[in-house]
């Protein structure tokens, strides 16, 4: 029986895949568990214990996970990439027009006419010139980043009638494809700065791109541009932000990260985390993380891992071996001599780390230590 921890609560639809003839699901303990699924729970301080193989992130943001010391414990770190890109491109197009329309700040207002009776028709009359506002129709989007949510930004900017350029050094053959064909890809974030009048950050945060958007670059950015942010925080300085929008050097500053700096600055419109909280993509990312899960227990197949590689096969031989180790010189040489028939094995890496599968025939006994034995070797499981 395997024990399946929940630190966040987890749409049934994902859950209920687990065979529960051979899974256990808790959302209290955890002590023992052999994976956990979470959504946005900070796991930074969690005790992992030695039996944990797997976990398991609702999204695509692993930030309040550990993933370094996890893979060096040998655990796999899954998320769910694209499953909630859909809500958060929606939210993402909303954020375009409160960029543009004063809207919040309107609704506020209108609040405060409660109880004037049959004023309230001129009143609304009176303070709607104080919210006067720009179409986002034949204005210049940039979108930095053009995974999942990305591409789906920039194509539906597109139908709505906006000239959209996107930047992304990373983007696939295949993602180039699902773009529209009238998007513009550009080669440098300094064609996004000088050309658009709204960016929208859809990148995650990494060495390279924290704090990306500085000083230096809201000044190269055209004036009065309008900044999107539904990715991280991190990506942006606060500090900068707001003496941009103190000087006229940028309009609106629409961030679903609201940090205690930005909360109630002029200019700012601070949305709670609601890219991805809709019914549909946190059932969504549900299935999703339960299913690579699953896989990954019953069959030893990595998906969508953000530390160790991609690596699956079909089944063959009398037993599966699966190896987490150090992405080094030597260790593949030392797993397909150890001394018994192999009759398949996928071996990728990652950075660091690797993973190795080996399909094999005969007794598994006194095998799996073995082979940890070889040094760079930090995980070994047998599979029957």
């Amino acid at each position: 029986m395997y024990n399946i921890f929940t630190l966040n609560k987890i749409a049934a639809c994902g859950t209920d895949l687990f065979d529960k003839s051979k899974y256990a699901i808790a959302t209290e303990g955890g002590a023992n568990a052999d994976a956990i699924l979470l959504r946005s729970a900070d796991m930074h301080d969690y005790d992992m214990n030695p039996e944990l193989l797997a976990i398991g992130r609702a999204g695509a943001g692993t930030n309040n996970i550990p993933v370094d010391k996890c893979a060096e414990k040998g655990i796999v770190v899954f998320n769910t990439p694209g499953a909630n890109a859909n809500g958060v491109k929606e939210l993402t197009i909303c954020g375009l027009l409160l960029a543009s329309r004063k809207i919040t700040a309107a609704i506020d207002e209108c609040k405060t006419l409660k109880g004037k009776g049959a004023e309230v028709g001129k009143l609304v009359e009176k303070i709607k010139g104080a919210y006067g506002g720009i179409e986002i129709k034949g204005k210049k989007l940039g979108v930095i980043g053009l995974g999942a949510i990305g591409a789906l930004v920039a194509n539906a900017a597109v139908d709505l009638g906006m000239e959209v350029y996107g930047f992304d050094p990373f983007l696939s053959v295949g993602g180039a494809l699902n773009l529209s064909r009238k998007f513009n890809y550009v080669k440098s974030l300094k064609e996004i700065y000088e050309n658009c009048d709204y960016i929208s950050l859809n990148l995650p945060v990494t060495a390279e791109t924290k704090g990306m958007i500085g000083a230096n670059e809201i000044a190269s950015m055209k004036k009065n541009v309008r900044l999107i942010n539904f990715a991280r925080a991190e990506l942006v300085d606060d500090d900068a932000v707001i003496a941009a929008l103190a000087n006229g050097g940028m309009a609106c500053y629409v961030t679903d990260f609201p940090t205690d700096k930005v909360i109630g600055v002029d200019g700012v419109v601070a949305i709670p985390h609601l890219g991805a909280s809709t019914e549909e993509s946190e059932d969504n990312c549900a299935i999703m993380a339960a299913n690579q899960v699953i896989d990954f227990i019953e069959n030893g197949n990595i998906l969508n891992s953000v530390n160790f590689p991609n690596v699956s096969m079909p089944k063959s031989g009398d037993f599966r071996v699966c190896v987490a180790h150090k992405n080094a010189d030597g260790i593949l040489t030392q797993l397909t001599n150890i001394g018994q028939n192999i009759e398949n094995m996928e071996s990728k890496s990652k950075k660091d780390y690797a993973y190795t599968i080996l399909d094999v025939t005969g007794s598994s006994d006194g095998l799996a230590d073995k082979i940890k034995g070889i040094n760079g070797v930090i995980s070994v499981r047998v599979i029957k």
